[in-house]
């Protein structure tokens, strides 16, 4: 074959390609992450720890739970200075201090694993060993190195529920 036999071949480079590809993937990608907001059910009730500490919930969806918006637990559920995780709405919600309540994904954000794995304020993750603060969502140990996702709740007398 000599090099008069080659024919070239006009259209997009083979760099430009990947490059629309990678670009529609992650396009895709954001928007399934910004949509984790699956708020399937809310979780049934149970009683706080004593003397704080964290607690673990593990289920106890209601079908006839709406979205968004779901009760999932009342203000005495969450103990101060730890918190509550509610694995099938994957998220954990806090009392970093009396009446201030916060709301983090459960999904590490190492190699998304779920966690449930709560005590007292850190949630660690069982596939590689991450852990995080529930108080503020950061990372405590690695090797995930980005916080917690903040997830919207809102507190309407003793009812907590998913914005």
């Amino acid at each position: 074959m000599t090099s008069e036999s080659v024919q070239q071949v006009s259209g997009p480079s083979r760099r430009t390609v990947v490059a629309a590809v990678g670009a529609a993937g992650l396009a895709a990608a954001l928007t399934a992450c910004g949509s984790d907001d699956d708020a399937s059910g809310s979780s049934t009730e149970q009683g706080a720890p004593a003397g704080g500490g964290a607690s673990t919930e593990a289920g106890g969806s209601s079908p006839e739970a709406g979205g968004g918006g779901a009760a999932l637990a009342k203000t005495a559920d969450i103990p101060e200075g730890g918190g509550k995780v509610f694995s099938d709405e994957k998220v954990v919600v806090s009392q970093p201090t009396a009446g201030d309540y916060k709301a983090f994904s459960t999904i590490c954000t190492h190699q998304n694993c779920p966690m449930t794995d709560l005590k007292e304020d850190t949630l660690s993750c069982a596939c590689h060993g991450s852990q995080f603060s529930v108080l503020d969502g950061s990372v405590k140990k690695g090797p995930a190195t980005q916080p917690l996702a903040a997830k919207e709740i809102s507190v309407a007398g003793d009812s907590i529920t998913l914005a």
